[in-house]
């Protein structure tokens, strides 16, 4: 049986995936400038200031979706399903907020990349943790980080393979198994916009600017397992069980959504009757 082609709500052109590189790398440098800054470098001497200077990173993003938006042609159809989907997706996150990590907000976006393809998915990702920033009064210089990983992690979803001919209990699988290791690699690349600013009297597992690599990945691993291993856990196990419940439902109507909105269609207006 034929399928037919996957609807892209949003499809990248040069602009926008030289705007995606660019945040990627500079994500990349963000997130892991413990690694990458010699220990003499004055990134390391100000390490407190690290932050605020990564913080401009938020600029960046808005950028990047506003490049994704303008070079994409956004109708008004998808710009309605991505302040949807990001509505609905904000208000989740506060929903098992604080116990055991059960953040059902996950689940959504691996679907919702899944349907709407990879630049759908950073954009929703992006803006659907910006709004939950502003639901719940996290606005700070973590939030830059939070939306870029969101970003990345609901754009893994729409570059997952077989978007058009996998379906069934294959797809909920690979989708549950995605979301039980970005759910982790989440937690964990979210661990270094806060690692390197943990008191250096807790020698075990904090950032040391003047050790080798190897000694820092250790102290790393170590951080993990001590403070969000748990956390990463339930919010893994969570995205699965979510998944694989309530998943075939959630992507028949996100499915059944972007047929009926035809994003690829031109919206055009008929003269007035005479």
């Amino acid at each position: 049986m034929n399928r037919a082609p996957r609807t892209h709500a949003i499809r990248l052109g040069p602009r926008s995936l030289a705007a995606l590189v660019l945040a990627g790398a500079v994500g990349v440098a963000a997130f892991g400038w413990p690694f990458l800054a010699p220990p003499d470098s004055q990134l390391t001497a100000h390490a407190q200031d690290a932050p605020w200077l990564f913080g401009g990173l938020l600029l960046l993003l808005v950028a990047v979706v506003a490049a994704t938006i303008s070079e994409s042609d956004l109708g008004p159809k998808a710009v309605a399903m991505l302040g949807v989907l990001a509505a609905t997706g904000a208000a989740l996150r506060p929903i098992g907020a604080g116990t055991a990590g059960i953040e059902p907000m996950f689940f959504l976006m691996v679907l919702s990349g899944r349907v709407l393809g990879p630049g759908f998915g950073f954009a929703l990702g992006s803006v659907t943790m910006f709004a939950s920033a502003l639901l719940t009064g996290g606005v700070g210089p973590w939030l830059p980080f939070q939306m870029l990983s969101m970003g990345w992690f609901t754009m893994g979803a729409g570059l997952l393979p077989g978007p058009v001919r996998l379906r069934g209990r294959a797809e909920l699988g690979m989708l549950a198994g995605y979301g039980f290791l970005a759910a982790f690699a989440y937690g964990t690349v979210m661990n270094l916009a806060g690692w390197p600013f943990l008191d250096a009297a807790a020698s075990n597992i904090s950032f040391d600017g003047h050790a080798p690599i190897a000694v820092n990945l250790a102290h790393f691993a170590a951080y993990c397992l001590a403070t969000s291993l748990g956390w990463d856990l339930g919010r893994a196990v969570c995205t699965v069980v979510l998944t694989l419940a309530l998943g075939p439902a959630v992507l028949r109507a996100l499915r059944r959504a972007t047929r009926r909105a035809a994003f690829e269609t031109a919206v055009t207006f008929d003269g007035p009757a005479r």
